[in-house]
């Protein structure tokens, strides 16, 4: 089973999910029948204005969502949108901060 939000997904997500601001990230979550413990992942040019640092930056958050998630909530789906601090971070930063958020939402 997949880890990854569909596309067409995301822009349900940010219309009727709730926002949790991380150090590293901020996440959306939308808990709903039809979800499935999936996340999208979101990182902008004004952030990380180097390709190689955005790819790296999604490739940690996804890492960090998939060692994560079977500790999480399997009705809700997540978007993970990178902040400039996630640079120079590791995957067990995100894992950390990823369980403090999913506490801090009630989800954990």
């Amino acid at each position: 089973m997949s880890t990854r939000l569909p596309g067409t997904k995301y822009r349900n997500v940010f219309d009727r999910g709730r926002s949790f601001r991380g150090r590293l990230f901020v996440a959306w979550m939308l808990r709903s029948p039809d979800a499935g413990r999936r996340a999208g992942v979101v990182v902008s040019k004004k952030s990380f204005h180097d390709a190689v640092d955005r790819n790296r930056a999604k490739r940690i958050l996804r890492e960090g969502f998939r060692l994560v998630s079977p500790e999480l909530a399997s009705d809700v789906d997540w978007i993970l949108v990178g902040r400039s601090s996630l640079s120079g971070k590791q995957t067990g930063d995100v894992m950390d901060e990823l369980r403090y958020v999913a506490r801090k939402c009630g989800l954990s």
